[in-house]
C-alpha cells in the first residue's frame, strides 16, 4: 500500500516534522488543525469562536486538497484546553455536518501547541 502526502498553501505549513495529511489505504488522515492563518502561520485571536471557525476552514481546505470533502469524513477528535467552551465549539462544527455526522471524540487536555483553545484532527474516506 502505497502512502501520499497532501499538502496546500490553503491551509497552515506544518509546524514540525508532520505532513498536514495522508492518503493511505482508501483514507485520508488529517494532522490535527488549530487556528493558524495560512498566510502568516500566526494564531488567529478573537478567542473560542475565531479559532474554531479558522480550525474548520483550514480542515476544508485540506480535505479539498484530498478531493473530499465534510461529507466523506467519518471520525474526529477535538482538543479543547477547557470543556466550558464545548458547547460553542459543538454550535461552529455542527454546521460543517449538517447530514450523517462523523464518529467524534472530545477531550479536554491539559494544553495545546502555540497556546490554541482548540485542535481538531480528522479521518476521511477517499478513492
Amino acid at each position: 500500500m502505497k502512502k501520499q502526502i497532501i499538502a496546500t498553501e490553503q491551509a497552515p505549513k506544518a509546524i514540525g516534522p508532520y505532513s498536514q495529511g495522508v492518503k493511505a489505504g482508501g483514507f485520508l488522515f488529517l494532522s490535527g488543525a488549530i487556528a493558524l492563518d495560512p498566510a502568516t502561520g500566526e494564531m488567529v485571536g478573537g478567542g473560542i469562536e475565531a479559532e474554531t471557525e479558522r480550525v474548520m476552514k483550514n480542515i476544508e481546505a485540506l480535505l479539498a486538497a484530498a478531493g473530499v470533502g465534510f461529507g466523506d469524513v467519518v471520525k474526529t477528535v477535538i482538543y479543547l484546553a477547557s470543556m466550558g467552551d464545548f458547547a460553542t465549539v459543538n454550535g461552529i462544527y455542527g454546521r460543517y455536518f449538517e447530514s450523517e455526522p462523523p464518529a467524534r471524540v472530545t477531550v479536554e487536555v491539559k494544553g495545546l501547541p502555540r497556546g490554541a483553545l482548540v485542535e481538531i484532527e480528522v479521518t476521511a474516506v477517499c478513492g
